[in-house]
């Protein structure tokens, strides 16, 4: 092993583990090697016998080393031994009507239930032991104090001013060049996603959206009397172009709605270039692209991909996002940014609720302006990735050899693909009694493919109630086949 030279003590048993990790994803250190002794690690970078110690627990924390009494620390896993990737599905190029409701209905209890009892691995949202509560709640009494008729009036229409300049702020991280103005403040993401498909289409009308995709998107495209056409997506670079390209000549396509960073289900990440290339055809096309961009901010890697509204110079990509999934997931705080589309949203949002809460708005704004949210989401991008790597061991260890899982870069999902035997709708049924929570792949689907696929959310750190619970469906599933 190589000796570093840091030039700072913040973090620096990071920058160590960093090092390590690498040279086991490079198979410089093998499965089954045996790593360097505290007191070794400590002379050859140089640090505290303290500092090494905390680099091999976060390295164990991933579940990359392990630690054997009286031995010492060894390599156990190489995300080389990920499993296949899940193959790509090409739905029938048709426009039809939208038919999830009823499967939806039939199991949305389970996935929003609360029970201690329920090992959830249907809620996509990160646990609350990863959020800044405390923080937030601080943010809350300053508002009812400071605020205006103590935040109990009406709040503007496109959402209160100051929470519009902190997200305005937070397009900075994506590159992008936005105002206030430019921003209507929602009840969350589906919300603002709904009120851009209301604002550009009729009943009757059809939407392009990806395969396999967000149940939520459907459930609002069928309670607006629209048709939808599936373009097929891969887990690795998202929305096929020259699938999409194809329907648009087939299709009358009015609007298309796309989930480009951290995708739900799939977990892929459209590569910014064939974002920029997607916005091309879409404006060539007079198509406007409503982008779902909820995950965009916990990604894992170095920096944070752009969006598909960052290459948009004629105002056709409505841009939408929320809180809910990196802050404070019952606030309902989201926002549409429109584009030329301004006007018909903040009119239809006036019909629709008039205004958003004032108290959640102003606390809201209150903690994006004080409480360090770019430190928060850092440290949570840090637990995520590493509940990530524990979640696939885990599928790895316990699940039969055929399975084939997503591998994201962000985001809080894993998409799981069982051998075709597998009815992961009726595994969701004997996942129930042994109380365990899982979304089926068929309800990502209005053309009711993906029956042998589940979504399985990693938001709730790793402990022994997990391992049992992805241990037992491992036991459910071997059964079935």
């Amino acid at each position: 092993m190589r000796k570093e030279n840091f030039s700072s003590e913040d973090h620096l048993y990071r920058q160590v583990a960093d090092g390590v990790e690498k040279m086991i994803g490079d198979d410089i250190l093998k499965i089954g090697d045996k790593l360097p002794s505290v007191r070794v690690l400590s002379d050859e970078y140089g640090i505290s016998m303290g500092t090494a110690f905390q680099a091999y627990y976060h390295l164990e924390g991933k579940g990359l080393i392990e630690s054997r009494p009286k031995s010492g620390y060894y390599v156990r896993f190489n995300q080389k031994r990920f499993p296949d990737l899940p193959k790509m599905i090409h739905p029938e190029p048709l426009s039809h009507d939208v038919s999830v409701k009823e499967m939806i209905a039939s199991i949305y209890a389970d996935i929003a239930s609360h029970s201690d009892k329920i090992i959830n691995f249907a809620l996509a949202v990160p646990d609350a032991s990863l959020l800044p509560t405390a923080k937030i709640n601080k943010s809350v009494m300053q508002s009812l104090r400071n605020g205006k008729d103590s935040c109990i009036s009406y709040e503007h229409t496109q959402g209160n001013e100051e929470l519009r300049k902190q997200i305005a702020r937070l397009s900075f991280n994506w590159g992008g060049k936005v105002k206030p103005d430019d921003i209507v403040v929602t009840g969350g993401c589906l919300e603002a996603i709904t009120l851009c498909i209301k604002a550009i289409t009729q009943p009757g009308d059809t939407v392009a959206v990806e395969s396999p995709n967000y149940f939520g998107i459907f459930q609002a495209l069928e309670s607006m009397g629209l048709k939808v056409v599936e373009i097929p997506s891969s887990p690795v670079t998202g929305l096929d172009l020259d699938s999409f390209q194809k329907a648009l000549k087939k299709f009358p396509v009015k609007a298309c709605v796309i989930i480009p960073n951290f995708n739900n289900p799939l977990g892929s990440c459209m590569p910014d270039e064939h974002k920029k290339k997607l916005v091309d055809i879409i404006t060539k096309a007079g198509v406007p692209l409503i982008e779902d961009d909820i995950y965009g901010e916990l990604f894992f890697g170095k920096n944070r991909p752009r969006t598909c509204k960052y290459y948009d110079t004629k105002g056709m990509v409505l841009h939408c996002s929320s809180l809910s999934k990196s802050l404070s997931p019952g606030y309902r705080i989201g926002w549409a940014i429109p584009g030329k589309f301004l006007e018909p949203v903040k009119q239809i949002k006036r019909i629709h609720n008039i205004s958003s809460p004032t108290l959640t708005q102003a606390a809201l704004a209150h903690y994006l302006q004080h409480g360090r949210y770019e430190y928060h989401l850092k440290n949570m991008r840090r637990a995520l990735y590493t509940q990530c790597l524990r979640y696939v061991q885990a599928i790895i260890n316990y699940f039969p050899e055929d399975t084939k899982v997503s591998r994201p870069h962000g985001g809080l999902i894993l998409w799981v693909q069982l051998n075709k035997k597998v009815n992961t709708f009726k595994l969701r049924i004997e996942a129930m009694k042994h109380h365990i929570s899982i979304v089926p792949g068929k309800i990502f689907s209005a053309s009711f493919n993906y029956n042998n696929c589940i979504r399985i959310s990693f938001g709730k750190p790793w402990d022994d109630n997990t391992e049992y619970g992805i241990m037992m469906l491992g036991k459910l599933i071997k059964k079935m086949m």
